[in-house]
This record gives C-alpha cells, structure tokens and sequence, in this order.
C-alpha cells in the first residue's frame, strides 16, 4: 500500500528526472559551442591577426594536418572547459556554476570573442579611410554624383520601360508564390504536424528543404536561373519565386504557431477532423498576417529585382549594369534616381496597406 508521502514525491521526482535529462542535455550543447568557441578563436588569432596582420602574408598557406591538429586541441579545450561549468556557453545554457570564476572567466572571453572578431573582420575587409578621401576616390565619387544631378534623359523610355519590367518580374513572383507557400505553411508549423512520427518527419524535412532554400540569396538564384533557362525577365523571377516561397513559408508558419489554442480545443471538442479545425479555427487567425507578409515581400522583392538584374535576371538592373561597364554615368545617374524613386513609392504604398489592413 502506497502512502500520502509516496504520492506526494512523484512529481517531485518527475520534475527532478527532467532537469536532469535537460542538464546533460545543455551540457552536450554546451561541449559543442565551446568547442566551436575555441577552434574559432585559434583560428582567427592564428591566421587572421598573426599571419595576415602582424607578418603581413597575402597568400596565407593553407594545410588540412595543421586544421586537424588545431581542432583536435580545441576539442580537448573546448570540452574540459565546458565540464567545469564556468564557460561563456555554460552560462548561455544556464548550467555554469555561479560563483566569481564563471562570472570573470565569462566576461573576459566574452570581451576577447568580440575584439577578435571585430579586428579580424576590419584586416579582411581592408577597411581604409584613406581611400575613401583619397584624390582618386572624391574624384570617382564626383564623377557619379554629378552625373545623378545631371541624368541623361535621352534613355528614358528604355529605362522606363525596364523599370516596369522589374516591377512585375516582383509581382508575378510575389502571386504565383503564395498557393504554395500557403499549403507549406501548414505543413510547416510545428503546433500542427506534431502528432505522430510521420506528420513531424514531413515537418522536420520541409524545415531543412525550405532553411537551405532561403540560405541561398536571390542573387545567387537569379546566376543559377539564368543558365538554366536564359538570361531574361523569367530567370528573375523564378529566382524571386523560389526565395519568396522558402521565406514566407517561415513567416506563415510561425504565425500559425502563434495563435491561440483556445479555439482550436473547441472545435476539436466537437469531434471536428485536421481540415475542418485548420479551417475553422487556425485560418480566420492568420489571414491578416499573412496579407501583412505577403504585402511586405513585395515590397522586398520589388528591390530585390533591381539587383538580380545585374547577374542577368532582366529589368533596370541589367540596363544599369550595361550602361556602368560602358562607364556612361549620366545614363547610369538617370538609372539611380528612377529606382531610388519606385522603390520609395512603392515601400510607401505597402506600408499604408499593411496600416489599413491592420
């Protein structure tokens, strides 16, 4: 026969197990970063600051032995120092042990993390101000700004043309994108694909499909679309499409996951199928974000298709590109001022329909 007291000490004990699984867990994560941290932070200091900054070598050598020896070590660092809980990643995991030493040894490597990073990035970039006062530089600058001011409109029917082009390449992109993004969105939301193994497999595989889809820029899209079908207003906006797809597929998804449960146990209560409470209880909450959204990524992809055109994907930005490798400036200044002036009107235009939509 079982006590009060016995009762009273399994929650306690489930709770006790939990934290526990969660603190291995942590720690297991917390092994990884740091592991990270420190591969990283030899790296950087040995190759970007030591060998490119303070030798001063161009061409740094490279070789596979000396990375695998760097990261051996740093397993071994980043490990040890992740098992005696007083790591910047302990602490961001919430498993250091709170006393002086987590607290100044996460303050110093915190500080040292950034100020390599921060002086790695300025050597890479070759940060220069004296090439951006230098005589040859305010004479280049002069030269484009002085063209803006004094645009060639002898191509204005071309470029006006082009301009338009680009501004439907961005909204046949946007339309087409959203029956699909759509259906995605449903299947990638976890509140609604976590109910058996297979649902959250199709969830967990279209998370990974559609997050390598938007890693991958419009640009790169728009090079990859243009040797597939040509270079042209179609390649352009296959490449928005694709990218307008895998991005609002995670806005769409996350408000799905944002809504309130309240109605959803409702209409379950009533013995409703996944259609008819998707229908009834989740689409009447998210079909004003998603307008929102939908708004908002034309409003994106209307500047996107200004660039993708510089790698053959049609519109103003093939024309710009033409007309700034023939270093025409007063076409290219003309050029400028068009797009600076859409793309104003048209951000200003979506922003007062997603205020009335709201």
């Amino acid at each position: 026969m079982i006590n009060n007291s016995e009762v009273d000490l399994f929650p306690q004990k489930i709770i006790s197990d939990k934290k526990k699984k969660s603190d291995k867990l942590n720690l297991v994560k917390a092994v990884l970063l740091d592991i990270f941290f420190v591969f990283y932070s030899i790296v950087v200091v040995q190759r970007a600051i030591y060998l490119k900054y303070i030798l001063e070598i161009r061409d740094l050598p490279f070789s596979w032995n000396q990375i695998f020896i760097l990261f051996v070590a740093s397993i071994f660092i980043g490990t040890a120092w992740a098992l005696s809980r007083t790591s910047l990643s302990c602490k961001l995991f919430g498993i250091a042990k709170d006393n002086k030493t987590t607290k100044w040894t996460v303050e110093i490597f915190a500080w040292f993390l950034f100020d390599i990073t921060f002086i790695a990035g300025w050597i890479v970039t070759k940060i220069s101000i004296v090439s951006i006062f230098s005589g040859e530089g305010l004479a280049g600058a002069e030269r484009l700004f002085g063209a803006m001011f004094r645009p060639e409109f002898g191509i204005f029917d071309d470029a006006l043309f082009a301009m338009i082009e680009t501004i439907y390449i961005a909204l046949i992109a946007t339309l087409i994108s959203i029956p699909p993004t759509l259906i995605l969105s449903f299947f990638t939301a976890r509140n609604l694909m976590k109910d058996n193994k297979i649902s959250f497999t199709i969830y967990y595989v279209l998370r990974i499909i559609l997050n390598f889809i938007r890693s991958i820029e419009p640009l790169i899209w728009a090079i990859i679309f243009s040797v597939w079908v040509g270079i042209g207003p179609f390649a352009g906006m296959i490449a928005l499409l694709v990218h307008t797809i895998a991005s609002n597929a995670k806005l769409y998804s996350e408000a799905i996951e944002g809504i309130e449960e309240g109605p959803v146990e409702a209409i379950s209560a009533t013995g409703a199928n996944k259609i008819q409470i998707v229908w009834h209880a989740v689409v009447p909450q998210i079909i004003l974000p998603f307008l929102s959204f939908t708004i908002y990524r034309w409003d994106i992809n209307v500047r996107m298709a200004t660039i993708i055109g510089l790698v053959g994907g049609g519109g103003i930005g093939t024309m710009l590109m033409q007309y700034q490798g023939l270093a025409r400036w007063h076409e290219v200044g003309l050029i400028i001022l068009m797009i600076a002036f859409v793309v104003w009107i048209m951000d200003y235009i979506s922003a007062k329909i997603r205020e009335a939509i709201y």
